[in-house]
């Protein structure tokens, strides 16, 4: 069973150690901790929106979202690897549309660091497009956007 609710603060310690599972299999890849690995996860929850996806009672993924003031920005998305390969990634960026959409927003965008190939590999299928890449600690973050019917 599937269900999904948004963050408390309470929470922020479930989603520290999430994001750091999901990520983990990134820091042999770019040689460090990649930066949600590191953020601060009780400040991000009182100024960011948190939707918790659980499946069985067990937190499975989360996305993090942040309003900005022509778009919704997707700060976040992790799965935790026991729960990876099963849809939940691609179930939370839909549900990151529909947020957009009922916030009546037209535009998503988000960035990922590009030797994350798969991660770029998903956006791309799902309808986002590359705006551009940048120089970042080494590597190179793309920036990516998605444009989308707001609700009326």
């Amino acid at each position: 069973m599937e269900e999904m609710r948004p963050a408390e603060a309470g929470d922020a310690a479930a989603i520290r150690a999430l994001t750091r599972a999901a990520y983990a299999k990134w820091v042999p890849v770019i040689g460090r901790e990649p930066l949600p690995m590191t953020a601060d996860y009780e400040a991000a929850v009182a100024k960011h929106r948190f939707d918790l996806l659980y499946v069985d009672r067990a937190l499975a993924a989360l996305i993090e979202t942040i309003a900005q003031d022509d778009h919704l920005l997707i700060e976040n998305v992790a799965v935790a690897p026991a729960f990876q390969k099963r849809g939940l990634g691609r179930k939370l960026m839909a549900h990151a549309d529909a947020v957009a959409a009922q916030a009546g927003y037209a535009l998503l965008r988000l960035y990922t660091n590009k030797s994350f190939a798969e991660n770029v590999t998903l956006y791309l299928r799902l309808g986002y497009a590359v705006d551009r890449e940048e120089a970042f600690m080494g590597g190179f973050t793309v920036y990516m956007s998605k444009r989308i019917r707001p609700s009326d």
